[in-house]
C-alpha cells in the first residue's frame, strides 16, 4: 500500500483516491510569502494575478477535458504561465517553479510505477527505462496530446519565434501542470494523473520497441522543413463505447497519410504520423 491510500483526498473531482498526511501537515505557510488552500492543497503563491472570463471559460473546458477539478483555478493558469509573460510584465508570477516542482513528482511516480512492476530488473536498468520515459521528446509528446499548447500563455517575443511548439517549453508545461495538481489535490490525484499517461510509455520502452513518439517526429519535421504543423482529423469510428475503434487521418498541407485505425485516437494518430513521417523522410530526406 502507497503512504497516500491512507488519507481521503477532498478533491471533488477525485471521489476515493487518497493524499499524503505529509501533504496535509505542512509547515506554516507564512514562509516565501505563500498561502495554503484548505484540504489536501500545499503551498499556492499569494495574490496571483485575476483570471479573466474568457480565460476561465478555457480553463475550465481545459480541466474537465483531463477529468481533474481545480479548486483554484488561477493555480492551473499559473501552470500554462511561461516565464517569458512574467519578464514583459515584470513580475514574479510564472510556471517555473511549479515546473520545478512537478518535475520531481513525475520522477517519484515514473520510479515507483518502475519498481513495481518490475520486480527483477536491477537499478541500473530502470533508470535506463525511467531515463528514456521521462525524455523530453516524450513529455512533450503527451503535452501535445493534452494540447498544451494551445492553453500555453507566452509573451509576444517567445510567441513571434514559434515558442508554442518548442518541445522544452511544453515539456515544462506538461510538469508545471502535475505541480499544480499536486499542490490543489494532493499526491494521490497526481499520481493517478501521471500514472495515466506515463504506465504505456514505461510498457513502450520497456519492451525493448525502437520507440518513437512518430507525432513528435513529424511535428518537428513539419515545422523545420515546411513551416507548418501536422492536422489529424477524425474520419470515423465505429463500435460500442467499450470496444470502439477510430479511423484517422494525417495532413500535411495538401498531402493527406491513412486513414490509420486504432482502439483509442492516440494510437490511431501515432500510426498516420509514422506513415506521414516515414513517407516524407523518404521523398525529402532527414536533415538535422
Amino acid at each position: 500500500m502507497r503512504f497516500f491510500e491512507t488519507a481521503q483526498c477532498a478533491n471533488p473531482a477525485s471521489k476515493g483516491n487518497a493524499s499524503a498526511s505529509a501533504v496535509e501537515s505542512k509547515a506554516d505557510a507564512s514562509a516565501d510569502g505563500a498561502s495554503v488552500a484548505g484540504g489536501c492543497s500545499g503551498y499556492v503563491p499569494a495574490g496571483l494575478p485575476a483570471v479573466g472570463l474568457e480565460r476561465k471559460k478555457r480553463l475550465l473546458s481545459f480541466q474537465k477535458s483531463i477529468s481533474i477539478k481545480f479548486r483554484n483555478i488561477s493555480l492551473l493558469n499559473l501552470a500554462l504561465t511561461h516565464c517569458s509573460v512574467s519578464n514583459e510584465a515584470q513580475n514574479r508570477y510564472n510556471n517555473e517553479r511549479l515546473e520545478f516542482l512537478g518535475d520531481s513528482i513525475l520522477g517519484l511516480v515514473t520510479a515507483d510505477l518502475l519498481y513495481e512492476r518490475f520486480a527483477e530488473k536491477p537499478e541500473g536498468e530502470l533508470a535506463k527505462i525511467k531515463s528514456v520515459v521521462v525524455s523530453e521528446a516524450i513529455i512533450s509528446g503527451i503535452a501535445r496530446e493534452l494540447q498544451l499548447d494551445a492553453m500555453l500563455l507566452l509573451g509576444r517575443g517567445e510567441e513571434s519565434t514559434g515558442g508554442r511548439n518548442k518541445n522544452a517549453i511544453l515539456a515544462d508545461a506538461f510538469e508545471a501542470l502535475i505541480g499544480a495538481i499536486y499542490l490543489d489535490c494532493g499526491y494521490a490525484q497526481a499520481f493517478a494523473f501521471v500514472s495515466q499517461y506515463i504506465n504505456e510509455e514505461i510498457t513502450n520502452v520497456a519492451d525493448k520497441r525502437r520507440y518513437q513518439n512518430y507525432k513528435s517526429l513529424l511535428q518537428e519535421f513539419c515545422q523545420r522543413e515546411f513551416k507548418m504543423c501536422p492536422v489529424y482529423k477524425l474520419v470515423k469510428h465505429e463500435g460500442p463505447d467499450h470496444a470502439r475503434s477510430f479511423w484517422i487521418e494525417a495532413a500535411v498541407g495538401a498531402m493527406v497519410f491513412g486513414p490509420c485505425v486504432g482502439k483509442n485516437k492516440k494510437a490511431a494518430e501515432q500510426d498516420a504520423a509514422k506513415i506521414a513521417y516515414d513517407a516524407l523522410i523518404k521523398k525529402h530526406g532527414e536533415h538535422v
